[in-house]
């Protein structure tokens, strides 16, 4: 139980900055989903995912 804790900490707090990011990035139509996968990658990376993420959508504009 003590090893999955902190995966699971940091899948929520995955969730939040994900929720942050877009509450800012609605303004500027810039809106990353938040699925699974997003999460996940989040959770695994940590902040160069969601910049990795960023990119995707802007080239993808």
């Amino acid at each position: 139980m003590k090893k999955i804790i902190p995966y699971v900490r940091r899948f929520i707090m995955s969730f939040f900055v994900l929720y942050g990011y877009n509450l800012i990035a609605v303004n500027f139509n810039m809106v990353i989903p938040i699925n699974v996968i997003t999460i996940g990658a989040v959770t695994l990376l940590g902040v160069p995912s969601l910049l990795a993420l960023l990119l995707l959508k802007v080239i993808a504009l």
